[in-house]
């Protein structure tokens, strides 16, 4: 099986490496830098554990800075790229994620698509619609930078937008790597995944922004 990886920041090395162990992988970016060290058998984000995992773990993984060659005959593409918000319009800015899976299909329309980025609620379907395709499902990840290689490898849960034959398949390719094969594993509809997303990050900040609160106190 071969699997592309759009993306070279802390979810896209982490879906890599844990693709890697099972099946050949060939990350995408555009910042050569991050390729070379790829390549070079480092990590492409600041992470000691992810280049312990490159230098003792056999991988099948390559870097290029070619979309056509990470794309030619793969079977999956993860796509990880950034969605900041939009302040200007009070939203999130999905519009890399929109030309990336244009790209996707123009080069190869038969891929199966898996947008690891955090996504508004409603999009999937949109973009599924605008384009003409359903090839497109959403699996949102839930990754903190310092232990990304472990949450990926242990995660709390696999979340699928997908509740069709081709969900499972995705569900299949995740659990290849995975060392908790006890894993709680819910498919949902798009919406459903979006939201889990962006609550679960709604919840994270409002932990943080109680403890801050906290700690000011302390201080007084």
């Amino acid at each position: 099986m071969k699997v592309a990886i759009v993306g070279l920041g802390y979810v896209g090395i982490a879906n890599a490496l844990l693709l890697a162990q099972h099946h050949n992988v060939i990350a995408y970016d555009i910042c050569k830098k991050k390729v070379a060290l790829v390549n070079a058998g480092k990590s492409p984000v600041p992470n000691h554990e992810i280049d312990g995992f490159l230098s003792n773990v056999k991988l099948s993984l390559k870097a290029t800075t070619c979309i056509e060659e990470a794309l030619c005959g793969a079977d999956y593409v993860f796509i990880a790229i950034p969605t900041n918000f939009d302040d200007s319009h009070n939203k999130l800015d999905t519009s890399i994620v929109e030309q990336v899976i244009s790209n996707v299909l123009r080069i190869n329309a038969s891929l199966i698509i898996v947008i690891k980025s955090t996504l508004p609620i409603g999009f999937t379907r949109t973009i599924k619609q605008k384009l003409n395709t359903q090839n497109i499902i959403y699996s949102p990840e839930f990754l903190r930078e310092k232990t990304c290689l472990q949450d990926i490898l242990k995660p709390s849960r696999i979340i699928v937008g997908n509740k069709s034959s081709m969900g499972n398949r995705i569900v299949e390719l995740l659990m290849s790597g995975i060392e908790n094969k006890e894993t709680p594993i819910l498919l949902t509809n798009p919406e459903e995944a979006e939201a889990i997303k962006l609550f679960s990050n709604a919840y994270l900040a409002l932990r943080i922004s109680f403890f801050n609160e906290l700690d000011s106190f302390a201080l007084t």
